[in-house]
């Protein structure tokens, strides 16, 4: 979700830059801050940018520039007046001689305003049009992190199947070797042994050892999260996924009682982790 954004243009005598920038985050979240005389077109702003960014910490900033040092500003007396009387008030409290007032008047708010607060509808399509082209740049920047992203994530899916399946040369010679070391563990004890009973045990115990459904189930998730990444939008149904496939991993080293298979569980579950990581960052 990250990304970066900007675009310039002129519009009613002024220079207009629009910058968009993002970080990771589960929801929404817009940081506007635009000229006042743009207050009144806010709710517009924020409407296309929910629409174009999403979800992410957005923070959007438009600047303007007066391009012509010769605009003519309007002169508000009356408030200048009445700041005036103000201070001088103030002054005259404070026992404060001073007679600097009038320079101190003249930057207080509203004093001098520009001639032309409000752009005209032809100069706002210009803002407007500013606005949306650095949205453009920002989604286009995005839409490439989200490529290398992909890559990295099915590399290390790609890594979790490659250890599934040695994880599967394993288990077919687990059971052979788990059913003769409890033979000859039983074979040290004095007595004749009930071949039956034996067997009927060595089932019910390799049952629980049997990891079968797991390697099938996560062979399955993977494969739905390689599919699931050339979907759009995908980021919460990506997370759902790699919950899923750490479940069968957990499943598979509880049940495996086999150094060699919980040797790629561990390696299993880094690549994993790193997953998840990355997930942080897809839309």
């Amino acid at each position: 979700m990250t990304g970066f954004g900007k675009a310039i243009t002129n519009a009613g005598g002024r220079k207009i830059s629009a910058e968009i920038r993002s970080l990771n985050s589960k929801q929404f979240d817009l940081n506007l801050r635009i000229p006042g005389n743009l207050r009144e077109k806010e709710n517009d702003i924020r409407s296309l940018i929910s629409k174009k960014c999403e979800r992410g910490k957005i923070d959007f900033f438009i600047s303007m520039e007066e391009e012509k040092t010769d605009r003519v500003s309007f002169f508000n007396k009356k408030l200048a007046k009445e700041y005036y009387r103000e201070l001088k008030s103030l002054a005259h409290e404070l026992k404060d001689n001073s007679n600097g007032l009038l320079p101190i008047v003249l930057k207080m708010p509203e004093v001098l305003k520009p001639e032309k607060l409000n752009f005209e509808e032809s100069e706002w399509k210009k803002v407007l049009a500013c606005i949306e082209k650095s949205l453009k740049e920002f989604n286009r920047y995005r839409e490439d992190e989200g490529k290398n992203l992909q890559q990295e994530l099915q590399s290390r899916i790609n890594l979790i199947l490659s250890n599934l399946k040695e994880i599967s040369q394993l288990d077919e010679k687990r059971v052979p070797f788990v059913k003769e070391k409890i033979r000859n563990s039983i074979s040290e004890i004095k007595g004749k042994i009930d071949e039956n009973r034996f067997e009927q045990e060595l089932i019910f115990y390799l049952e629980k050892l049997d990891i079968t459904e797991e390697k099938v189930r996560l062979k399955i998730h993977c494969d739905y999260f390689n599919l699931t990444m050339n979907e759009e939008n995908s980021g919460r149904k990506l997370n759902f996924i790699s919950q899923e496939i750490g479940r069968e991993i957990n499943t598979i080293g509880s049940k495996a009682n086999d150094a060699g298979i919980q040797k790629l569980v561990v390696q299993m579950k880094d690549e994993l982790e790193k997953i998840k990581e990355q997930l942080n960052n897809v839309l």
